[in-house]
């Protein structure tokens, strides 16, 4: 199989890594071009012992670092908050962030990418979240139906200097808490405690207001059908609190409107 053959599927996404990146669509493609030219050339390889997309992102980090790492490209007036927020991250915090969050890459991966010990990504990760929950502090409406389960979600939504306005156990109370408040984010249960379906309660509140929700539940399986788009943050119970708490700074981060404190 010839080279490019290897990396066609990966490309689209290397090319949304590198624009992420560098906040410029031109200089991302630039940088992109500059590391296949490279491989094409036989200037660089791709390593035997990682899997092909790890090894295409590791060749384009070893390009981009040794072309000046130009991140803080011109930034182009009226572009997304998400792409506005990214140029807000330290660089280094940016990249681990992009890898694990955007791109997908576990944290090893990661650290195989950026060339550097696993306890060093986990620590750029961090970084890149608290200045993101810092940034994106909002109000968070829980759905959740058991009491000691909402109070552990309230404690760390709290903890990462978001405010919990609600918390409804039902279908009808998340309706009703919605309409007093509209919420920034939405953490649902699915099974509610009427036998109500948090996925009803989510879609009542959509119908009315673009906000990010994040489905906790020990029922995945209802949301994974393949029968209806799926959401994009899906947490399983019993949950890590770290899993949560990442999973919120990635929905207010790229969902596409300002999520500070909602009116």
């Amino acid at each position: 199989m010839s080279l490019l053959a290897r990396l066609a599927p990966h490309l689209p996404y290397v090319r949304r890594y590198a624009r992420a990146l560098t906040g410029d669509q031109t200089t991302g493609d630039h940088y992109v071009r500059v590391a296949l030219e490279a491989l094409a050339a036989g200037d660089r390889v791709l390593e035997a012992s990682l899997t092909p997309r790890v090894a295409l992102y590791h060749v384009f980090h070893a390009i981009w670092l040794t072309s000046g790492a130009q991140l803080e490209a011109p930034g182009e007036e009226g572009g997304d908050d998400a792409s506005q927020r990214l140029m807000r991250i330290a660089p280094r915090s940016r990249q681990a962030f992009l890898l694990t969050a955007l791109e997908g890459f576990t944290p090893s991966e990661a650290a195989q990418i950026l060339g550097v010990e696993f306890g060093e990504v986990e620590r750029l990760i961090a970084e890149a979240q608290a200045e993101i929950d810092a940034e994106l502090a909002t109000d968070v409406l829980i759905i959740e139906d058991e009491p000691v389960i909402a109070a552990d979600i309230e404690a760390l939504v709290t903890e990462i200097g978001h405010t919990v306005v609600d918390i409804a156990a039902t279908r009808t109370e998340a309706v009703d808490a919605v309409a007093r408040k509209t919420p920034g984010l939405v953490l649902a249960d699915i099974q509610l405690a009427d036998g109500s379906s948090g996925i009803d309660a989510v879609k009542d509140i959509l119908a009315r207001h673009d906000v990010p929700v994040i489905f906790i539940t020990a029922f995945p399986e209802r949301l994974l059908t393949g029968e209806r788009p799926e959401p994009t943050f899906l947490i399983t119970k019993p949950f890590q609190p770290e899993t949560v708490k990442a999973a919120i700074g990635q929905a207010l981060f790229f969902h596409p409107r300002n999520t500070r404190k909602a009116a």
